[in-house]
Protein backbone atom coordinates (compact mmCIF):
# COMPACT_ATOMS: atom_id res chain seq x y z
CA UNK A 1 0.00 0.00 0.00
CA UNK A 2 1.30 3.51 -0.68
CA UNK A 3 -1.38 5.49 1.39
CA UNK A 4 0.09 5.22 5.04
CA UNK A 5 3.57 6.69 4.61
CA UNK A 6 2.04 9.83 2.33
CA UNK A 7 -0.84 10.58 4.94
CA UNK A 8 1.20 12.07 7.46
CA UNK A 9 2.99 14.62 4.96
CA UNK A 10 -0.31 15.21 3.59
CA UNK A 11 -2.27 15.83 7.27
CA UNK A 12 0.48 18.28 8.83
CA UNK A 13 0.38 20.63 6.01
CA UNK A 14 -2.11 22.76 6.55
CA UNK A 15 -4.38 23.45 9.34
CA UNK A 16 -7.98 22.75 8.04
CA UNK A 17 -10.54 25.25 8.38
CA UNK A 18 -13.24 22.91 7.70
CA UNK A 19 -13.94 19.43 9.79
CA UNK A 20 -14.30 16.17 7.70
CA UNK A 21 -17.28 16.31 9.17
CA UNK A 22 -18.89 19.36 7.84
CA UNK A 23 -17.35 18.47 4.03
CA UNK A 24 -20.01 15.50 4.43
CA UNK A 25 -22.68 15.43 1.69
CA UNK A 26 -21.45 18.62 0.13
CA UNK A 27 -22.19 18.75 -3.22
CA UNK A 28 -19.90 19.51 -6.00
CA UNK A 29 -22.21 22.35 -6.72
CA UNK A 30 -22.45 23.57 -3.63
CA UNK A 31 -18.56 23.59 -3.02
CA UNK A 32 -18.01 25.42 -6.13
CA UNK A 33 -20.42 27.81 -5.09
CA UNK A 34 -18.67 28.35 -1.93
CA UNK A 35 -15.51 28.37 -3.31
CA UNK A 36 -16.39 31.31 -6.03
CA UNK A 37 -17.78 33.03 -2.93
CA UNK A 38 -14.68 33.12 -0.76
CA UNK A 39 -16.57 30.92 1.82
CA UNK A 40 -14.51 28.61 1.47
CA UNK A 41 -10.86 27.99 0.64
CA UNK A 42 -10.05 24.74 -1.88
CA UNK A 43 -7.18 23.91 0.78
CA UNK A 44 -9.92 23.77 4.20
CA UNK A 45 -11.71 21.65 1.62
CA UNK A 46 -9.09 19.23 0.55
CA UNK A 47 -7.72 19.42 3.77
CA UNK A 48 -11.01 18.23 5.11
CA UNK A 49 -11.85 15.17 2.53
CA UNK A 50 -7.60 14.39 3.77
CA UNK A 51 -8.94 14.47 7.36
CA UNK A 52 -12.15 12.08 6.31
CA UNK A 53 -10.27 9.63 4.68
CA UNK A 54 -7.63 9.26 7.05
CA UNK A 55 -10.35 8.38 9.58
CA UNK A 56 -12.58 6.15 7.64
CA UNK A 57 -10.58 4.43 4.91
CA UNK A 58 -8.08 2.90 7.02
CA UNK A 59 -9.78 2.99 10.37
CA UNK A 60 -13.65 3.16 11.58
CA UNK A 61 -15.78 1.12 8.79
CA UNK A 62 -12.37 0.76 6.75
CA UNK A 63 -13.82 0.83 3.30
CA UNK A 64 -10.46 0.86 1.76
CA UNK A 65 -11.64 3.10 -1.23
CA UNK A 66 -7.92 4.71 -1.79
CA UNK A 67 -5.65 3.19 -3.25
CA UNK A 68 -2.79 6.29 -3.16
CA UNK A 69 -2.90 9.80 -2.31
CA UNK A 70 -1.44 12.88 -3.92
CA UNK A 71 1.11 14.21 -2.13
CA UNK A 72 0.75 17.15 -4.19
CA UNK A 73 -2.89 18.18 -3.49
CA UNK A 74 -2.49 20.42 -0.63
CA UNK A 75 -0.17 22.45 -3.06
CA UNK A 76 -2.43 22.60 -6.05
CA UNK A 77 -5.12 23.65 -3.43
CA UNK A 78 -2.92 26.25 -2.85
CA UNK A 79 -2.61 27.36 -6.13
CA UNK A 80 -6.09 27.42 -7.13
CA UNK A 81 -6.61 29.41 -3.96
CA UNK A 82 -4.25 32.14 -5.51
CA UNK A 83 -5.71 31.81 -8.90
CA UNK A 84 -8.87 32.96 -7.43
CA UNK A 85 -7.54 35.48 -5.18
CA UNK A 86 -5.54 37.17 -8.24
CA UNK A 87 -9.26 36.61 -10.06
CA UNK A 88 -8.49 34.45 -12.44
CA UNK A 89 -10.28 31.09 -11.47
CA UNK A 90 -10.10 28.88 -14.11
CA UNK A 91 -14.08 28.04 -13.67
CA UNK A 92 -16.62 26.26 -11.95
CA UNK A 93 -14.25 23.18 -10.84
CA UNK A 94 -11.33 25.53 -10.49
CA UNK A 95 -10.35 23.88 -6.70
CA UNK A 96 -12.91 21.26 -6.61
CA UNK A 97 -11.21 18.30 -5.26
CA UNK A 98 -11.91 15.02 -7.20
CA UNK A 99 -10.79 11.23 -7.17
CA UNK A 100 -9.39 9.31 -10.20
CA UNK A 101 -9.70 5.60 -10.70
CA UNK A 102 -6.43 3.66 -10.81
CA UNK A 103 -6.35 2.63 -13.69
CA UNK A 104 -6.14 6.24 -14.67
CA UNK A 105 -2.83 7.74 -15.22
CA UNK A 106 -1.55 10.91 -13.54
CA UNK A 107 1.60 12.69 -13.94
CA UNK A 108 1.64 13.09 -9.67
CA UNK A 109 4.00 11.05 -7.90
CA UNK A 110 1.40 7.89 -7.90
CA UNK A 111 1.62 5.00 -9.66
CA UNK A 112 -1.41 3.73 -12.25
CA UNK A 113 -1.79 0.22 -10.87
CA UNK A 114 -4.87 -1.39 -12.25
CA UNK A 115 -4.94 -2.90 -8.56
CA UNK A 116 -1.94 -5.66 -9.29
CA UNK A 117 0.97 -5.75 -7.99
CA UNK A 118 2.61 -6.45 -11.37
CA UNK A 119 2.17 -2.44 -12.10
CA UNK A 120 3.31 -1.11 -8.91
CA UNK A 121 6.53 0.75 -9.91
CA UNK A 122 3.75 2.09 -13.05
CA UNK A 123 4.79 5.93 -12.36
CA UNK A 124 4.44 7.40 -16.14
CA UNK A 125 5.03 10.53 -14.83
CA UNK A 126 1.81 11.57 -17.91
CA UNK A 127 -1.74 12.54 -17.12
CA UNK A 128 -4.32 10.65 -19.17
CA UNK A 129 -5.94 13.43 -21.29
CA UNK A 130 -9.08 13.28 -19.41
CA UNK A 131 -7.19 13.88 -16.20
CA UNK A 132 -5.20 16.72 -18.51
CA UNK A 133 -8.86 18.19 -19.00
CA UNK A 134 -9.66 18.24 -15.36
CA UNK A 135 -6.16 19.90 -14.35
CA UNK A 136 -7.06 22.56 -17.22
CA UNK A 137 -10.28 22.99 -15.46
CA UNK A 138 -8.55 23.43 -11.96
CA UNK A 139 -9.47 20.36 -10.73
CA UNK A 140 -7.27 19.27 -7.87
CA UNK A 141 -6.38 15.30 -8.04
CA UNK A 142 -6.83 13.96 -4.42
CA UNK A 143 -5.70 10.57 -5.03
CA UNK A 144 -6.43 7.18 -6.63
CA UNK A 145 -9.39 4.80 -5.93
CA UNK A 146 -9.16 1.35 -5.61
CA UNK A 147 -11.13 -0.77 -8.27
CA UNK A 148 -11.74 -4.67 -8.67
CA UNK A 149 -8.15 -5.98 -10.02
CA UNK A 150 -7.38 -5.32 -13.85
CA UNK A 151 -11.19 -4.05 -14.36
CA UNK A 152 -12.50 -7.33 -13.52
CA UNK A 153 -11.54 -8.78 -16.65
CA UNK A 154 -8.52 -11.45 -15.32
CA UNK A 155 -11.54 -14.16 -13.59
CA UNK A 156 -15.03 -14.58 -14.16
CA UNK A 157 -15.65 -15.80 -10.50
CA UNK A 158 -13.33 -12.66 -9.10
CA UNK A 159 -14.97 -10.39 -6.18
CA UNK A 160 -15.88 -6.88 -7.06
CA UNK A 161 -13.75 -4.37 -5.24
CA UNK A 162 -10.99 -6.54 -4.69
CA UNK A 163 -7.32 -6.05 -5.89
CA UNK A 164 -4.14 -7.09 -4.04
CA UNK A 165 -2.97 -3.51 -4.55
CA UNK A 166 -5.64 -1.97 -2.02
CA UNK A 167 -7.65 -5.10 -0.31
CA UNK A 168 -11.39 -5.28 -0.49
CA UNK A 169 -13.51 -2.32 -1.06
CA UNK A 170 -16.49 -2.16 1.28
CA UNK A 171 -20.25 -1.13 0.25
CA UNK A 172 -20.79 2.37 2.31
CA UNK A 173 -24.31 1.24 3.15
CA UNK A 174 -23.52 -2.37 4.37
CA UNK A 175 -20.20 -2.95 4.99
CA UNK A 176 -20.16 -6.55 4.43
CA UNK A 177 -21.79 -5.72 1.12
CA UNK A 178 -20.47 -5.75 -2.42
CA UNK A 179 -19.60 -2.32 -4.19
CA UNK A 180 -20.04 -3.73 -7.30
CA UNK A 181 -17.42 -3.54 -9.61
CA UNK A 182 -15.33 -2.19 -11.44
CA UNK A 183 -15.41 1.23 -10.52
CA UNK A 184 -15.97 -0.13 -6.99
CA UNK A 185 -13.36 2.31 -4.99
CA UNK A 186 -14.71 5.23 -6.38
CA UNK A 187 -18.58 4.57 -6.00
CA UNK A 188 -17.62 4.09 -2.41
CA UNK A 189 -15.35 7.28 -1.94
CA UNK A 190 -17.69 9.47 -3.30
CA UNK A 191 -20.89 7.85 -1.05
CA UNK A 192 -18.35 8.20 1.95
CA UNK A 193 -17.98 11.86 0.70
CA UNK A 194 -14.17 11.38 0.33
CA UNK A 195 -14.06 13.59 -3.07
CA UNK A 196 -16.60 15.53 -4.43
CA UNK A 197 -17.00 13.07 -7.51
CA UNK A 198 -15.03 11.08 -8.81
CA UNK A 199 -13.36 9.51 -12.22
CA UNK A 200 -15.04 5.70 -13.12
CA UNK A 201 -14.07 3.71 -16.44
CA UNK A 202 -16.60 0.84 -17.63
CA UNK A 203 -16.39 -1.53 -20.16
CA UNK A 204 -19.97 -3.03 -19.43
CA UNK A 205 -21.24 -2.06 -16.28
CA UNK A 206 -18.50 -0.63 -14.23
CA UNK A 207 -20.15 2.86 -13.57
CA UNK A 208 -23.32 2.33 -13.54
CA UNK A 209 -23.29 -0.45 -11.20
CA UNK A 210 -21.24 0.62 -8.59
CA UNK A 211 -23.13 4.23 -8.43
CA UNK A 212 -26.21 2.15 -8.27
CA UNK A 213 -25.22 0.35 -5.81
CA UNK A 214 -23.72 2.67 -3.87
CA UNK A 215 -26.42 5.10 -4.09
CA UNK A 216 -25.04 7.56 -6.79
CA UNK A 217 -25.59 9.18 -10.31
CA UNK A 218 -23.05 7.81 -12.78
CA UNK A 219 -22.67 8.96 -16.22
CA UNK A 220 -21.41 6.29 -18.63
CA UNK A 221 -21.19 8.53 -22.05
CA UNK A 222 -20.87 7.30 -25.44
CA UNK A 223 -17.81 5.75 -26.54
CA UNK A 224 -15.19 8.45 -28.18
CA UNK A 225 -16.56 11.49 -26.47
CA UNK A 226 -14.29 10.74 -23.45
CA UNK A 227 -10.36 10.03 -24.62
CA UNK A 228 -9.10 6.44 -22.97
CA UNK A 229 -5.47 7.47 -24.05
CA UNK A 230 -3.04 6.04 -20.97
CA UNK A 231 -6.01 4.22 -19.71
CA UNK A 232 -5.27 0.86 -19.09
CA UNK A 233 -7.34 -0.40 -21.49
CA UNK A 234 -9.59 -4.33 -22.01
CA UNK A 235 -11.65 -3.04 -24.85
CA UNK A 236 -11.12 0.13 -27.25
CA UNK A 237 -14.71 -0.87 -28.76
CA UNK A 238 -16.15 -0.39 -24.96
CA UNK A 239 -14.17 1.60 -22.78
CA UNK A 240 -14.63 4.91 -21.60
CA UNK A 241 -14.35 7.01 -18.33
CA UNK A 242 -17.74 8.69 -16.90
CA UNK A 243 -18.08 10.73 -14.15
CA UNK A 244 -19.62 9.59 -10.69
CA UNK A 245 -21.15 12.34 -8.08
CA UNK A 246 -23.90 12.34 -5.58
CA UNK A 247 -26.23 14.39 -8.05
CA UNK A 248 -27.27 14.77 -11.79
CA UNK A 249 -25.94 18.53 -11.63
CA UNK A 250 -22.46 17.50 -10.41
CA UNK A 251 -21.91 14.47 -12.55
CA UNK A 252 -23.06 17.08 -15.43
CA UNK A 253 -20.24 19.42 -14.41
CA UNK A 254 -18.00 17.07 -14.30
CA UNK A 255 -18.92 15.57 -17.52
CA UNK A 256 -18.64 18.92 -18.84
CA UNK A 257 -14.79 19.67 -18.26
CA UNK A 258 -14.19 15.41 -19.60
CA UNK A 259 -15.10 15.76 -23.50
CA UNK A 260 -13.31 16.07 -25.98
CA UNK A 261 -10.95 15.04 -29.02
CA UNK A 262 -7.92 13.39 -28.66
CA UNK A 263 -5.37 12.68 -31.61
CA UNK A 264 -4.65 9.46 -29.91
CA UNK A 265 -7.79 8.05 -29.72
CA UNK A 266 -9.66 7.54 -33.19
CA UNK A 267 -12.65 7.17 -31.53
CA UNK A 268 -12.71 11.04 -30.33
CA UNK A 269 -12.34 12.61 -33.34
CA UNK A 270 -15.54 14.46 -33.63
CA UNK A 271 -15.78 14.90 -29.50
CA UNK A 272 -14.91 18.51 -29.93
CA UNK A 273 -18.56 19.24 -31.32
CA UNK A 274 -20.11 17.46 -28.24
CA UNK A 275 -18.67 20.07 -25.95
CA UNK A 276 -20.76 22.23 -24.05
CA UNK A 277 -21.97 23.12 -20.56
CA UNK A 278 -24.34 19.68 -19.58
CA UNK A 279 -24.94 21.33 -16.26
CA UNK A 280 -26.57 24.57 -17.65
CA UNK A 281 -29.66 23.13 -19.25
CA UNK A 282 -30.88 21.44 -16.01
CA UNK A 283 -32.70 23.86 -14.64
CA UNK A 284 -35.12 24.52 -17.76
CA UNK A 285 -35.19 20.77 -18.72
CA UNK A 286 -38.61 18.98 -19.02
CA UNK A 287 -40.53 15.89 -19.13
CA UNK A 288 -44.06 17.72 -20.06
CA UNK A 289 -45.28 15.35 -23.12
CA UNK A 290 -41.66 13.34 -23.24
CA UNK A 291 -42.53 9.65 -24.52
CA UNK A 292 -40.55 7.12 -22.38
CA UNK A 293 -39.84 3.92 -23.16
CA UNK A 294 -40.81 1.71 -19.94
CA UNK A 295 -38.75 -2.03 -20.06
CA UNK A 296 -39.83 -4.22 -16.97
CA UNK A 297 -37.22 -7.18 -16.26
CA UNK A 298 -38.00 -9.47 -13.80
CA UNK A 299 -38.03 -8.71 -10.44
CA UNK A 300 -38.71 -9.24 -6.83
CA UNK A 301 -42.05 -7.62 -5.40
CA UNK A 302 -39.77 -4.85 -3.60
CA UNK A 303 -38.28 -3.74 -6.25
CA UNK A 304 -41.10 -3.46 -8.62
CA UNK A 305 -42.93 -1.34 -5.89
CA UNK A 306 -39.72 0.57 -6.36
CA UNK A 307 -39.50 1.38 -9.77
CA UNK A 308 -43.51 1.94 -9.47
CA UNK A 309 -43.14 4.78 -7.39
CA UNK A 310 -39.82 6.25 -9.86
CA UNK A 311 -42.84 5.96 -12.85
CA UNK A 312 -45.10 7.19 -10.89
CA UNK A 313 -43.19 10.52 -10.31
CA UNK A 314 -42.37 10.70 -14.38
CA UNK A 315 -45.54 10.33 -14.75
CA UNK A 316 -46.25 13.28 -12.35
CA UNK A 317 -43.49 15.59 -14.07
CA UNK A 318 -45.51 14.81 -17.83
CA UNK A 319 -43.98 12.08 -19.11
CA UNK A 320 -45.57 9.72 -21.32
CA UNK A 321 -44.68 6.56 -20.46
CA UNK A 322 -44.84 3.23 -22.88
CA UNK A 323 -43.99 -0.11 -21.68
CA UNK A 324 -41.87 -2.34 -24.06
CA UNK A 325 -40.52 -5.76 -23.96
CA UNK A 326 -36.73 -6.30 -24.60
CA UNK A 327 -36.15 -8.06 -28.08
CA UNK A 328 -34.48 -11.07 -28.45
CA UNK A 329 -30.59 -11.26 -27.76
CA UNK A 330 -29.66 -14.49 -28.56
CA UNK A 331 -25.69 -14.44 -29.31
CA UNK A 332 -25.08 -11.12 -27.50
CA UNK A 333 -23.29 -12.84 -24.51
CA UNK A 334 -21.22 -15.01 -26.86
CA UNK A 335 -20.24 -12.49 -29.34
CA UNK A 336 -19.45 -9.63 -26.82
CA UNK A 337 -17.45 -12.27 -25.07
CA UNK A 338 -14.95 -13.10 -27.68
CA UNK A 339 -14.70 -9.20 -28.56
CA UNK A 340 -13.28 -8.17 -25.18
CA UNK A 341 -10.86 -11.17 -25.11
CA UNK A 342 -9.25 -10.49 -28.38
CA UNK A 343 -9.48 -6.76 -27.36
CA UNK A 344 -7.99 -7.23 -24.20
CA UNK A 345 -4.87 -9.36 -25.39
CA UNK A 346 -4.48 -6.68 -28.18
CA UNK A 347 -5.18 -3.33 -26.24
CA UNK A 348 -2.89 -3.86 -23.10
CA UNK A 349 -0.20 -5.45 -25.28
CA UNK A 350 -0.27 -2.35 -26.73
CA UNK A 351 -0.37 -0.19 -23.56
CA UNK A 352 2.04 -2.36 -21.59
CA UNK A 353 4.68 -1.57 -24.24
CA UNK A 354 4.57 2.32 -23.06
CA UNK A 355 5.51 1.46 -19.27
CA UNK A 356 8.44 3.08 -17.67
CA UNK A 357 11.20 0.50 -17.77
CA UNK A 358 10.44 -0.41 -14.31
CA UNK A 359 7.44 -2.18 -15.10
CA UNK A 360 8.57 -5.71 -16.19
CA UNK A 361 5.54 -7.05 -17.55
CA UNK A 362 5.21 -6.28 -21.20
CA UNK A 363 2.80 -8.60 -22.40
CA UNK A 364 -0.44 -10.18 -21.24
CA UNK A 365 1.91 -13.43 -21.35
CA UNK A 366 3.97 -11.88 -18.90
CA UNK A 367 1.36 -10.95 -16.87
CA UNK A 368 0.24 -14.31 -16.70
CA UNK A 369 3.34 -15.31 -15.69
CA UNK A 370 3.48 -12.85 -12.38
CA UNK A 371 0.23 -13.75 -11.61
CA UNK A 372 1.54 -17.43 -11.35
CA UNK A 373 4.57 -16.36 -9.77
CA UNK A 374 3.13 -14.44 -6.99
CA UNK A 375 -0.38 -16.60 -6.88
CA UNK A 376 -0.52 -15.92 -3.18
CA UNK A 377 -0.58 -12.26 -3.50
CA UNK A 378 -2.56 -11.68 -6.19
CA UNK A 379 -4.69 -14.78 -6.79
CA UNK A 380 -6.06 -15.99 -3.18
CA UNK A 381 -9.33 -15.84 -3.72
CA UNK A 382 -9.86 -16.53 -7.39
CA UNK A 383 -7.53 -17.68 -10.81
CA UNK A 384 -6.92 -15.93 -13.96
CA UNK A 385 -8.85 -18.19 -16.86
CA UNK A 386 -10.05 -14.91 -18.91
CA UNK A 387 -6.52 -14.03 -19.13
CA UNK A 388 -5.67 -16.92 -20.19
CA UNK A 389 -8.04 -17.53 -22.38
CA UNK A 390 -7.15 -14.21 -24.02
CA UNK A 391 -3.73 -15.41 -24.63
CA UNK A 392 -5.14 -17.65 -26.95
CA UNK A 393 -6.79 -15.42 -29.25
CA UNK A 394 -5.48 -14.63 -33.07
CA UNK A 395 -5.51 -11.15 -33.25
CA UNK A 396 -7.80 -7.90 -34.15
CA UNK A 397 -7.19 -9.09 -38.06
CA UNK A 398 -8.90 -12.68 -37.20
CA UNK A 399 -12.46 -12.50 -39.22
CA UNK A 400 -14.08 -14.16 -36.19
CA UNK A 401 -13.54 -11.13 -34.00
CA UNK A 402 -14.32 -9.05 -36.76
CA UNK A 403 -17.51 -10.73 -37.10
CA UNK A 404 -18.28 -10.61 -33.24
CA UNK A 405 -17.51 -7.38 -33.31
CA UNK A 406 -20.30 -6.86 -36.24
CA UNK A 407 -23.23 -9.12 -34.80
CA UNK A 408 -22.75 -8.05 -30.77
CA UNK A 409 -22.78 -3.99 -32.22
CA UNK A 410 -25.83 -4.80 -34.02
CA UNK A 411 -27.71 -6.92 -31.70
CA UNK A 412 -27.30 -4.37 -29.05
CA UNK A 413 -28.14 -0.98 -30.71
CA UNK A 414 -31.26 -2.78 -32.64
CA UNK A 415 -32.25 -3.51 -29.41
CA UNK A 416 -32.52 -0.40 -28.01
CA UNK A 417 -33.51 1.75 -31.61
CA UNK A 418 -36.42 -1.27 -31.55
CA UNK A 419 -37.72 -0.06 -27.93
CA UNK A 420 -37.62 3.40 -28.72
CA UNK A 421 -39.20 2.92 -32.49
CA UNK A 422 -42.68 0.93 -30.55
CA UNK A 423 -42.80 3.36 -28.17
CA UNK A 424 -41.84 6.67 -30.61
CA UNK A 425 -39.68 7.41 -27.50
CA UNK A 426 -36.08 9.08 -27.04
CA UNK A 427 -35.07 7.54 -23.94
CA UNK A 428 -35.58 3.87 -22.26
CA UNK A 429 -36.18 3.47 -18.63
CA UNK A 430 -35.35 0.38 -16.70
CA UNK A 431 -34.06 -0.64 -13.22
CA UNK A 432 -30.12 -0.50 -13.08
CA UNK A 433 -28.76 -3.39 -11.03
CA UNK A 434 -30.70 -5.36 -8.14
CA UNK A 435 -28.97 -4.80 -4.81
CA UNK A 436 -25.34 -5.41 -3.73
CA UNK A 437 -24.66 -8.71 -2.87
CA UNK A 438 -22.80 -10.14 0.02
CA UNK A 439 -18.69 -10.39 0.13
CA UNK A 440 -17.90 -14.16 -1.37
CA UNK A 441 -14.17 -14.16 -1.17
CA UNK A 442 -14.96 -18.23 -1.46
CA UNK A 443 -17.26 -18.18 -4.24
CA UNK A 444 -16.77 -14.36 -5.62
CA UNK A 445 -19.91 -12.41 -6.82
CA UNK A 446 -23.05 -13.44 -8.10
CA UNK A 447 -24.31 -10.17 -9.77
CA UNK A 448 -28.45 -10.73 -9.02
CA UNK A 449 -30.95 -9.52 -11.97
CA UNK A 450 -32.21 -7.07 -13.08
CA UNK A 451 -29.01 -5.58 -14.54
CA UNK A 452 -29.12 -2.88 -17.09
CA UNK A 453 -25.50 -2.24 -18.93
CA UNK A 454 -24.86 -4.67 -21.54
CA UNK A 455 -26.83 -2.82 -24.41
CA UNK A 456 -25.76 0.46 -23.68
CA UNK A 457 -22.21 -1.07 -23.21
CA UNK A 458 -21.84 -3.01 -26.28
CA UNK A 459 -23.50 -0.51 -28.48
CA UNK A 460 -21.43 1.91 -27.49
CA UNK A 461 -24.00 4.25 -25.86
CA UNK A 462 -25.07 6.99 -23.23
CA UNK A 463 -26.65 4.97 -20.00
CA UNK A 464 -27.02 7.20 -16.99
CA UNK A 465 -28.08 5.89 -13.69
CA UNK A 466 -29.83 7.86 -10.74
CA UNK A 467 -30.80 6.84 -7.15
CA UNK A 468 -34.69 5.78 -7.04
CA UNK A 469 -34.70 4.08 -3.46
CA UNK A 470 -33.68 1.03 -1.30
CA UNK A 471 -34.96 -1.97 -1.05
CA UNK A 472 -33.97 -3.71 2.40
CA UNK A 473 -31.54 -0.56 3.13
CA UNK A 474 -29.83 -0.55 -0.07
CA UNK A 475 -29.82 1.80 -2.71
CA UNK A 476 -31.18 0.76 -6.17
CA UNK A 477 -30.85 2.61 -9.27
CA UNK A 478 -32.91 3.86 -12.39
CA UNK A 479 -31.34 4.06 -15.85
CA UNK A 480 -31.97 6.83 -18.16
CA UNK A 481 -30.46 5.06 -22.09
CA UNK A 482 -30.52 6.36 -25.39
CA UNK A 483 -28.58 6.52 -28.50
CA UNK A 484 -25.50 7.82 -29.03
CA UNK A 485 -25.09 11.58 -28.18
CA UNK A 486 -28.17 11.44 -26.35
CA UNK A 487 -26.08 12.67 -22.96
CA UNK A 488 -28.00 16.40 -22.62
CA UNK A 489 -31.03 14.51 -22.79
CA UNK A 490 -30.82 12.18 -20.95
CA UNK A 491 -29.09 14.05 -18.26
CA UNK A 492 -31.92 16.45 -18.28
CA UNK A 493 -34.38 13.69 -17.91
CA UNK A 494 -32.26 12.33 -14.80
CA UNK A 495 -32.40 15.60 -13.05
CA UNK A 496 -36.27 16.44 -13.24
CA UNK A 497 -36.67 12.73 -11.53
CA UNK A 498 -33.88 13.88 -9.28
CA UNK A 499 -35.64 16.95 -8.17
CA UNK A 500 -39.21 15.46 -8.35
CA UNK A 501 -38.40 11.80 -6.08
CA UNK A 502 -35.52 13.11 -3.54
CA UNK A 503 -34.39 9.35 -3.83
CA UNK A 504 -30.90 9.25 -2.36
CA UNK A 505 -30.06 8.38 1.01
CA UNK A 506 -26.89 8.86 2.68
CA UNK A 507 -24.75 5.93 3.82
CA UNK A 508 -25.15 4.59 7.73
CA UNK A 509 -22.15 2.25 7.49
CA UNK A 510 -23.53 -0.45 9.19
CA UNK A 511 -21.77 -3.26 9.73
CA UNK A 512 -24.51 -5.90 8.04
CA UNK A 513 -28.39 -5.37 7.56
CA UNK A 514 -30.38 -5.93 10.28
CA UNK A 515 -33.70 -7.91 9.21
CA UNK A 516 -35.51 -7.37 12.67
CA UNK A 517 -38.07 -9.43 12.83
CA UNK A 518 -39.05 -10.33 9.60
CA UNK A 519 -35.82 -12.74 9.92
CA UNK A 520 -38.10 -15.31 12.09
CA UNK A 521 -40.56 -15.96 9.28
CA UNK A 522 -40.86 -16.16 5.47
CA UNK A 523 -39.93 -12.97 3.97
CA UNK A 524 -38.21 -11.97 0.66
CA UNK A 525 -34.38 -11.20 0.71
CA UNK A 526 -32.40 -8.93 -1.26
Amino acid sequence: MRLAPLLPLLLTAAAPALHAQGIEELPLSELSAQLAKGALTSEAATQAYLDRIAAMDRKGPHLRAIIALNPEALAAARAADARRKAGKALGPLDGVPLLVKDNIETKDAMATTAGSLALKDNVTGRDAPVVARLRAAGAIILGKTNLSEWANIRSTHSNSGWSAMGGQVRNPYALDRSPCGSSSGSGAAVAASFAAAALGTETDGSVVCPSSVNGLVGLKPTVGLVSRTHIVPISHSQDTAGPMARSVRDAAMLFSAMVGNDPADPATAGADKARMDYAAGLDKASLKGLRVAVLRPMMSVKQAQVFDAALAVLQAQGAVLVEVAQPDLDGLGDAEHYVLRAELKADLNAYLATTPPAVKARSLADLIAFNREHAAQEMPFFQQESFEEAETFKGLDDPAYRAALAKSRAIASGAIETMLAKAQAEIIVTPTQAQAWLIEPVYGDHFQRPSASSLSAVSGWPHLTVPMGQVWGLPFGLSFMGRAGSEARLLGAGYVYEQAAHARVAPRYVPSLDFGAASAGAAERP
